[in-house]
């Protein structure tokens, strides 16, 4: 099940998030927006509820959340775009990076 997570996820969405992988949920995150969508098998899962909720495409990176060890891992390939100077899975710009972990750990880290 995909969320849409604006404020501080409840402990329930976190584990409805979990069914998925059972260990970790990935995520994507409209930075500008500050909000995010975890669940789902696949990071592209979750960016197209949050393009459904108008997003932008720009706005939007990939991440997972392990909740166990409280760790965000800033890697997907909806990340790679060259465009915009990211030609890597793993975000590479240190304050986007910094950012992303930012909103993960405030909506997820219940």
């Amino acid at each position: 099940m995909v969320h849409i997570i604006a404020e501080r996820a409840t402990s329930q969405q976190v584990q409805e998030m979990l069914e998925a992988l059972r260990t970790y949920i990935k995520v994507a995150v409209d930075v500008r927006r500050r909000v995010l969508a975890g669940g789902g098998e696949m990071h592209a899962d979750c960016e197209a509820v949050l393009l459904q909720d108008d997003s932008v495409q720009d706005d939007i990176w990939g991440a997972d959340w392990y909740p166990d060890s409280r760790a965000v891992r800033v890697q997907s390939l909806i990340n790679i775009r060259p465009k915009r100077g990211n030609r890597s899975a793993e975000v590479t710009d240190p304050a986007l990076k910094k950012a992303i972990e930012a909103i993960v750990k405030e909506r997820l880290d219940v």
